[in-house]
């Protein structure tokens, strides 16, 4: 979306006449959240001017500045970790995604189940975007981003929130270093231990234009 809105941060692109930023964090105080941690890079100043400390959306907001030396998504979790800004268990939303899932529901799946990690998904079937994970009901068994040689049961896709722990990430992600969370998923679950928590309404994010279109859609009052 750099082409679409060169000087403002992604999560500020105005949507149905409001910053995405207000609508997410609308959505996650209405979900019970309580603290919401920010990963910001360039142009960050303008994310912290405009959400400050949260407190008009009854939330406790922090922030992690990686400046313009990006460590990828897993990497930034990392750096939050070394500057003891994670909870042990957390959830990962990513900042251009706007869903509908019951935060509660997959944050007590995750704290019941036995795996490390755990993984929304929603069956795709190739519909809105490229499918990128095989799931059985209760293992996400194979997750990789524009695979070569996608299996026929890749029919499900990342959804866009996902539950982790800091003694995951201490473990598997190394400090100072570019990661994603791609790459680690797609490890898990050829382990066998990422979980899946399957959603059943469709995703929506800004992160192009079509789905900025879509979003604005849903949300415009009809007529």
């Amino acid at each position: 979306m750099r082409a679409y809105a060169p000087e403002i941060p992604k999560c500020l692109i105005p949507v149905a006449g409001r910053p995405f930023a207000e609508l997410q964090l609308s959505w996650l105080s209405a979900q019970g959240a309580s603290q919401v941690l920010y990963s910001i890079g360039y142009l960050g100043d303008q994310i912290r001017s405009f959400i400050g400390d949260g407190s008009r959306w009854n939330l406790q907001v922090r922030y992690v500045d990686e400046g313009l030396d990006l460590r990828g998504t897993a990497g930034a979790l990392r750096l939050a970790l070394d500057l003891d800004l994670l909870e042990d268990r957390f959830l990962v939303l990513y900042g251009d995604s706007y869903l509908t899932v019951d935060l509660s529901q997959v944050d007590t799946a995750h704290r019941q189940g036995r795996f490390p990690a755990l993984m929304t998904v929603f069956r795709n079937d190739g519909r809105w975007e490229e499918s990128n994970a095989a799931f059985d009901g209760a293992r996400v068994t194979r997750y990789e981003k524009h695979a070569a040689d996608p299996s026929p049961d890749m029919r499900f896709v990342d959804y866009g929130l996902s539950a982790l722990s800091t003694r995951l990430i201490e473990q598997q992600i190394p400090p100072d270093t570019a990661s994603d969370l791609a790459a680690l998923f797609g490890e898990l679950s050829l382990q066998g231990r990422l979980g899946g928590f399957e959603v059943h309404q469709r995703f929506y994010e800004i992160g192009s234009p079509e789905g900025l279109r879509d979003l604005e859609l849903l949300l415009s009052p009809p007529g």
